[in-house]
Formats: structure tokens, C-alpha cells, sequence
């Protein structure tokens, strides 16, 4: 005897289902506890994550004020908000270099620090290195060894040779190859790197230095 197939209900709840909403739940942070659930405000689609914020920066000697979301980096800050476009955004995961900033003194990545995180610290750029005709001497030192090519990690470089050079006045060239193992070059100008940090420190040692 031929056996009748079992009809499903038209109502239910199924395994897939389940998966598909449990999914959802977790991607839209639904999966909370009671207490949470009745603490939570009614779930509106437009709203995502917090709104943006006013901050002020202190960049090269300057204040400047803006408007950012707490996610958004220093890097993403100087060179969307503020037109700041010397850091070069490449990696974007704190490996390359191309984006160092001096924050109070110290060689950082723009990339891994919040703009948020940065308020109230002293900001050094590239821009504020020197100008036409005024180099700092890691600047002039760099043209003088050919330490750059394409250019696209030379901004940089020169801010982290100058952090160096600030608290390693007199360096060996085994100081400088460690020093500055933070920055990659995809052209391959390391020994030119080397030679200019080396002679900046010599020209800075003599006074002649711009900042």
C-alpha cells in the first residue's frame, strides 16, 4: 500500500528558521537579556552608532576645531576634516609607516589613534616640518641621498627620522637600522634612508636646525 506523504503545517517554526533569525538577532544586537530588553529604547532602523562630536586638535603650534564621530581616526581626521594631507593612508592597519604623526613627542601611527584619543595632545605633521626654500635637515638630507622615489612613504619617514633624531641626537647607523624598523619602503631607499638620518644628525648638532 502506496503510504501518503506527511503534509507540514503551514504554521511553525523551522530549523532554518531558527538560523535565519538567530542571525539576525546578532547582527542587529537583539540577543539581550531580559532585563536589557526592557531597559532598551524602541529599535529604529536609521539609528546605527553615535553621532559625531566636537573636538579640538592641537596640530603644529595650532588649535583646530571640528566635528567627528568617536570611530574615526586621526588619520581619517587630518586628511577628511582638515584638509591635513601629508600622512599618507596605505595600509591603514598600523604596518607601513606612510601615516606617522609625532603625538607629545613620540612617533605614532595616525591609523591606530582615534581622533577623539588625540584631544588634548600636541600634534606634530609633516606640514609643519618646514617650507620651499626653509627645509628641516632630515628634509634636505633626504634630497641630498635620494631617499625617496615614488614619495609615498617619504612623509612618513622624514616625521619618524625627526622623532628619532629628537631623542637619539647622536646615532649609529645599527641605531638608525633599528630606530626606524617601524616604516616600510615598497621602493627599496633604506640605505639612502640611513645616510640622510645620519647626516641630519650631523647638520642638526651644528645648530642648523629649522624645528
Amino acid at each position: 500500500m502506496r503510504r501518503k506523504k506527511r503534509e507540514l503545517p503551514q504554521e511553525g517554526f523551522s530549523r532554518r528558521d531558527f538560523l535565519k533569525g538567530a542571525s539576525m538577532a546578532v547582527s542587529t544586537g537583539l540577543l539581550v537579556s531580559p532585563e536589557g530588553a526592557k531597559a532598551a529604547p524602541p529599535h529604529s532602523a536609521g539609528v546605527v552608532g553615535p553621532g559625531a562630536v566636537p573636538i579640538s586638535l592641537q596640530i603644529t603650534g595650532k588649535s583646530h576645531h571640528l566635528k567627528v564621530e568617536p570611530r574615526v581616526t586621526l588619520l581619517d581626521a587630518l586628511r577628511n576634516s582638515l584638509d591635513i594631507t601629508g600622512a599618507k593612508k596605505v595600509c591603514d592597519r598600523g604596518v607601513c609607516g606612510a601615516c606617522t604623526v609625532i603625538m607629545d613627542g613620540h612617533p605614532v601611527y595616525a591609523c591606530n589613534v582615534l581622533a577623539i584619543e588625540a584631544e588634548g595632545h600636541r600634534i606634530e605633521t609633516i606640514e609643519g616640518m618646514g617650507s620651499e626654500g626653509n627645509l628641516h635637515p632630515v628634509m634636505a638630507a633626504f634630497v641630498n641621498h635620494d631617499a625617496q622615489q615614488c614619495g609615498f612613504c617619504t612623509p612618513g619617514f622624514v616625521v619618524a627620522c625627526k622623532a628619532f633624531l629628537d631623542k637619539h641626537p647622536n646615532p649609529t647607523r645599527e641605531d638608525v637600522e633599528h630606530g626606524l624598523g617601524g616604516n616600510l619602503c615598497r621602493c627599496g631607499t633604506y640605505a639612502g634612508v640611513r645616510e640622510a638620518v645620519l647626516e641630519a644628525a650631523t647638520t642638526l648638532k651644528g645648530g642648523r636646525a629649522n624645528g
